[in-house]
């Protein structure tokens, strides 16, 4: 049994609204535009940065683990010791990366892709 019913078929007295897909040389021209190169640009100079110092920071919790034991089990108080500490940080430079990218994608991505996605569509 179907889930999903069929579109229904379309006569010559309907109004079709649905909007027309864009053509490969759209696609190509929108994709060779400096917009579009100023959106890659504005992704790029943001998110490998971030990327590069965060792999930098997994590697030398890595590192230390492996080769300066002696300072991952310093402890810092109580049974809390370095490694449990930079290991937390880890989450937590994880998520604060997450919402860091999130803002900058809603203030400075969003914008510009739904306006390239607007003319696209034809409703610029």
């Amino acid at each position: 049994m179907a889930t999903e019913a069929p579109p229904p078929a379309r006569n010559g007295t309907e109004t079709d609204r649905s909007p027309v897909p864009p053509t490969t040389e759209q696609f190509t021209e929108v994709q060779e535009s400096e917009e579009f190169g100023e959106l890659r640009r504005t992704y790029r100079s943001f998110a490998f940065p971030l990327t590069l110092v965060f792999i930098a920071w997994y590697l030398l919790y890595v590192l230390l683990s492996n080769y300066a034991g002696g300072f991952m089990g310093t402890k810092v108080f109580g049974n809390i010791n370095m490694a449990l500490v930079l290991g937390l940080g880890q989450f937590l430079t994880t998520f604060l990366i997450a919402w860091l990218y999130s803002r900058h994608a809603a203030n400075r991505l969003d914008p510009k892709a739904e306006a390239i996605k607007s003319r696209m569509e034809g409703d610029a």
